[in-house]
This record gives structure tokens, C-alpha cells and sequence, in this order.
């Protein structure tokens, strides 16, 4: 049965699993299952039903070309209508299930790994069902995470990287996407404020591996011996980062052997900055000890809260001390596109090493993060190991281009195509254009906030970034004092109505404790999707969910 082309309400009564193709299943033969290539040819080819066509009859095959071609079409097909629905407002962001319902299978879809080979026409249901199943993180109404968004460019530019599929480590398997690597992050380092002179730098798998670059440069930088000779050879060693900092600054630690006690938290303010005097005690305190203090991290947009942290304040200190600054903007370096914003991270320019993820507020596909590093040559010096299979200097192109030993991988993804391609269809003014209105919408939901009774704001200065932080207040709560017992019972809000909105499936935003306060919503805006109207639409949407919320005694 030829279901692919049937209406969707249809195909749900129609694929695997359903009484019609359970039964044809069961009672195929291994002929059935490995048919006659001529068979093939005489049927499918020319009604196109994949039922009786496996992987094999695909190219490389021999005559699998038309074959193949039909099978990508019917693809596209899915992956367009996937992506038209994330953008429409009136589809579900995502249809919840628990992991038990399916792990154990849902309407013939099918976690288990079969000995037998499956046909297309089932490897194409698993698709559409892989993508049912799943969160539209391009939905309009997805709050969820600090990256979201579907960028169709972005997403064209992953297909070709997919497509290429090749390595980011020599010049020779992937000269254009190398030379793609050098441009953007030199643009990067001109945003940021750096010379010509300066700068380095490679694309990483996220910001935690950016971070996790940062704590092994400056060791190396202050330390060399220890590539050879390890952390025995090294006094203790301490590193500052903020109580509002990524969890990540600490797992490096770890990591790295450093260990994640001699990570000194330093404190921060209300609104989430960290304290210069506090990062100054807290470094004279580690001498005082014995110990030497050698990395800050300073963080430009804070993952809960979106503050940016007096990064020229910091930088004093660094520099008094003989101390590496890091700046993490794996948030906040968007905002250095705009002009109207870039002035809230003033003084990155002074960072040895700086983080930025581009499939944050830039929207481009995850993963696309970059570690860009001031001093040139340490990234190569810090890690390379000169394997003479792949970085041969006889070779008969300029080797310096072979830039895989600069890493810490060996294989690495190719993760700039989609960035590069992005930049060239939007130019930075469209990349501005993009941060400043998820800007705007922080703002129009921060002052919907201030003028309901139903809500509290976390904290009631204007946000710096697109984060907006608060607490839906049921009926029942709003006349009690506050105190222990009004926290006890606010503290239960957000999962209640999170669990509802999950099931409806609606919209998804997330929420979280930080420090003395209970659990509340953050809202985080990096989808250029995003209008106003979703934006009132989530406050309604809270509002109603929570409304009879049922708060234990």
C-alpha cells in the first residue's frame, strides 16, 4: 500500500504496526525480504511503492540511481512538510509521551533494532514518526531553550555539510569548508575588537567544549610543562567564575585534572553580575594560601538570569594579577551584532579567550560554537601532536592550512558551512536586525508582566538580554504573606503548569530554582519566528493552567 502520498490522518491508521501491514509482515518470506532486482525494476520503479525496495537497491547500486532519487524526493517531502508545520502556529509544538510509551512502541513505531533489513517504505514512516515524536524547537511559541529557531538557510547549509561529509582536520579532504573556518572566525575576532595581529581559533561542539579550550590554553600558557610532564609537575591551581557562571567552567576543572574544589565561586549581585571587589578578595585569598591563581571566566549573558558580568572591572583585576581572562559569551555574543546592544559587553576586546556560539542568538543549527583565542599559535602548540599519517610537512600546499592538530579532536564536524551561508543570505545588518527584535519581545513580556496581578517579576529592573524570569501566582497564593509557606507552595507552580503545557502541547517554556529562590519561569527569546501575539499568547496559556492548580496543604 502506496500510504506515503495518503492524507496525514489517514497514513495513521496505515503504517507498521496497523492490521494490514502487521499482516503483510508477518507472513513475508526471504524472498520478500531480499526480492529479485528485476522485480524491483518491473514494479516499484514504476509505482513508486518503496515496500518492496531495501538500502541496497540504492545507489552505489548498480541502475540504483532513479531509484535513489525517488527515494530523497519522498524525503524532502517529509522534511518540508515538518518544517512548514514548526512554523505554523495552529500545530503543536510537541506530542508528549513518556519514555516508557515509547520505548515500547507507538502505533507500529519501533525503537528496537531488527537482524533483517526493513524497507523503505518503513525507513520513511520511521522518519516522519522520528520527527512526529520530537519538539518543533523552530516553533514560534518554543521558549524552552536559549537555542531555538529553524533557519531555513541554516537548515539548507547542514544538508550540504551532511552531503559533503567530510573532515575539518587537513586541508586536503576539505579545503573549501577550511578556508570557510578562517574567514568567519577572523570576522568574529574583528567583531570582538580584536587587531589583524591577533587571534585563532576553531569551531567546537558546543560551549562547553569552548570553555573547557579556555582552561587548557591558559594552563598551557602559564604552565607548558604540563603537556609533557602532567599535574604533578604544577603547584595548585585555581580559577575564578561567577555563582551565575555555566556549569561547564567547573566540569573543565574536572576535566582537566585541576579539580572541580579549586574552582573558586565568587559572588554576585541581585541581578546576577559578579562582584569586582569579591573576584579581587577572593584572589587574594588563594596567595595568601599557597595557592596560584591563573584563569577568571567572566560571562556575557548568564544562562538563567542573561547578565553580563563588568567585564572592564574584571579585566583590571586580571591584568594586576597576571591572570587569563575569559569572557563566555555563548549567550550574550550575539548581541555584538547590534549596535544598539554591543555596548553591554564593553571590554571583551580585553579577553584572552572568548567563547561564542552562533546557534544561540544568531539561530544558526546546532552545533555551531567557536572558541576564539588572542594569542596565535597557542592553540596549536597547546595540542598538537604531529601524527605523521595525517600532517606530512612535504606536502605539496601550504600545511599551515592543515589546522586539525590546533584541536583537541581528531575528527571534527564541519559546523561553519551553515554559518557562512546564513552570513552571506542575511549580511550582518540582517544578523542586528535578528537580535534586536528578540530583544523587543523580552521587553513587551517584561512590561506585560509589570501590569498583571497574576505574575511577580524575579527581579523589576528591564532585562539585559532576552531573558525574562518570574512566577505565575495562583488565586490561592496571592493574598499570603510572604514567607516559608508561600514558598513552599510557589516552589510546586512551575512543574505543575510545565507538566500540563507539556501534555497540551502548545507551547514550552522553562523553569528552574536559582539560589534562595523557588522555581520560576524563564523565558528566553533567540526564534526570529517569535511575534508579539505568542508572546501574550504564553501568558494566557500560564495563566489558564494555572489558574485551578492544586497546591498540597
Amino acid at each position: 500500500m502506496d500510504y506515503l502520498h495518503l492524507p496525514e490522518s489517514i497514513i495513521e491508521h496505515a503504517k507498521p504496526g496497523g492490521q494490514v501491514l502487521a499482516e503483510s509482515k508477518q507472513h513475508r518470506s526471504s524472498s520478500d525480504i531480499n526480492p529479485p532486482q528485476t522485480a524491483i525494476d518491473n514494479t516499484c520503479s514504476i509505482t513508486k511503492d518503496f515496500s518492496c525496495i531495501y538500502s541496497k537497491d540504492l545507489l552505489p547500486a548498480l541502475s540504483g540511481e532513479d531509484t535513489t532519487k525517488s527515494f530523497f524526493q519522498e524525503l524532502v517531502n517529509i522534511l518540508l512538510s515538518y518544517v512548514c508545520k514548526s512554523f505554523r502556529r495552529s500545530s503543536k509544538v510537541l506530542d508528549f509521551h513518556h519514555p516508557h510509551q515509547l520505548r515500547e512502541g507507538l502505533e507500529g513505531f519501533s525503537l528496537e533494532l531488527p537482524d533483517q533489513p526493513e524497507n523503505l517504505e518503513q525507513l520513511l514512516v520511521d522518519c516522519r514518526d522520528t520527527l512526529k515524536y520530537g519538539v518543533k524547537t523552530g516553533h514560534p511559541r518554543f521558549f524552552n531553550q536559549l537555542s531555538s529557531g529553524l533557519d531555513v538557510i541554516g537548515l539548507a547549509g547542514e544538508w550540504l555539510t551532511s552531503t559533503a561529509n567530510t573532515n575539518m582536520f587537513t586541508y586536503e579532504v576539505s579545503p573549501v569548508f577550511i578556508l570557510m573556518e578562517e574567514i568567519l572566525l577572523k570576522k568574529m575576532q574583528e567583531i570582538v575588537g580584536w587587531s589583524e595581529e591577533e587571534g585563532d581559533g576553531v569551531f567546537c561542539p558546543g560551549g562547553t567544549m569552548s570553555n573547557l579550550y579556555s582552561v587548557l590554553l591558559a594552563r598551557y600558557h602559564f604552565f607548558p610543562e604540563v603537556k609533557t610532564k602532567g599535574m604533578t609537575a604544577l603547584p595548585r591551581l585555581i580559577l575564578f567564575t561567577s555563582a551565575h557562571s555555566h556549569y561547564s567552567v567547573k566540569k573543565s576543572a574536572a576535566v582537566l585534572g585541576i579539580g572541580s574544589d579549586n574552582v573558586v565561586v565568587v559572588k554576585c549581585n541581585d541581578r546576577g553580575k559578579m562582584i569586582p571587589a569579591e573576584l579581587e578578595s577572593s584572589i587574594i585569598t588563594a596567595k595568601d594560601q599557597g595557592c596560584v591563581p591563573f584563569y577568571v571566566n567572566a560571562t556575557a549573558g548568564t544562562t538563567v538570569y542573561g547578565a553580563f558580568d563588568p567585564l572592564n572591572a574584571i579585566a583590571d583585576i586580571c591584568e594586576s594579577h597576571g591572570l587569563w581572562l575569559h569572557v563566555d559569551a555563548a549567550w550574550g555574543g550575539g548581541l555584538l551584532m547590534s549596535n544598539l546592544h554591543r555596548v553591554k559587553l564593553q571590554g571583551i576586546e580585553r579577553a584572552w579567550s572568548v567563547t561564542w556560539n552562533p546557534h544561540k542568538m544568531m539561530g544558526a543549527p546546532l552545533q555551531c560554537s567557536a572558541i576564539l583565542v588572542k594569542k596565535r599559535g597557542l592553540l596549536k602548540d597547546c595540542n598538537q601532536m604531529c601524527a605523521e599519517y595525517l600532517f606530512q610537512t612535504d606536502k605539496h600546499y601550504d600545511t599551515s592550512y592543515d589546522t586539525g592538530d590546533k584541536t583537541i579532536q581528531c575528527g571534527r564536524h564541519v559546523d561553519v558551512f551553515k554559518l557562512w551561508l546564513m552570513w552571506k543570505a542575511k549580511g550582518s545588518e540582517g544578523f542586528e536586525s535578528q537580535v534586536n527584535k528578540c530583544l523587543e519581545n523580552a521587553e513587551h513580556l517584561f512590561d506585560k508582566l509589570k501590569q498583571r496581578p497574576d505574575f511577580e517579576l524575579v527581579f523589576k529592573s528591564k532585562p539585559e538580554h532576552s531573558n525574562v524570569c518570574f512566577w505565575y501566582i495562583p488565586p490561592g497564593l496571592r493574598n499570603m504573606s510572604p514567607g516559608p509557606e508561600r514558598n513552599r507552595r510557589l516552589h510546586e507552580v512551575a512543574p505543575k503548569i510545565k507538566a500540563k503545557m507539556m501534555e497540551q502541547g502548545m507551547a514550552m517554556i522553562g523553569y528552574q530554582p536559582l539560589g534562595d529562590k523557588v522555581n520560576f519561569f524563564r523565558c528566553v527569546f533567540s526564534n526570529p519566528a517569535t511575534q508579539t501575539e505568542d508572546v501574550d499568547y504564553l501568558l494566557e496559556e500560564i495563566a489558564s493552567l494555572g489558574h485551578d492548580i492544586c497546591i498540597r496543604d
